[in-house]
């Protein structure tokens, strides 16, 4: 079980806020430049973002932690349309697990 701590909300809810600003700029990116169908692109760029959006407001809740681990999955399998997103999308999951980790530490520490 998942043990929501303020400094774990704050960390990852920086990270999400962080990567429905770039998963949603995908979506001019794959209309423009990857030739995708606009209603697949505003589909997944935008969905994805409005995805991350609504984990951040879940966060005291265990779940979220879940959702937004598959949120993740999910920002790295984008980069089948945008193929920069198979990088940044690794990217915000190592920051995603970073974040989980370190805020455990510090309350870990701070607790003692």
């Amino acid at each position: 079980m998942i043990t929501v701590t303020p400094g774990m909300r704050r960390l990852c809810a920086s990270v999400l806020g962080m990567e429905a600003i770039v998963v949603g700029l995908i979506t001019p990116v794959a209309i423009n430049t990857q030739d995708v169908e606009p209603s697949v692109a505003v589909t997944v760029g935008l969905g994805l973002a409005v995805l991350c959006v609504l984990v951040i407001g879940l966060l005291k809740r265990p779940f979220a932690y879940i959702v937004g681990s598959v949120v993740q999955v999910l920002a790295i399998a984008s980069g089948f349309l945008v193929p920069t997103m198979f990088f940044l999308g690794a990217v915000f999951a190592a920051l995603w697990i970073t974040a989980i980790f370190v805020a455990h530490r510090v309350e870990d520490v701070t607790s003692r």
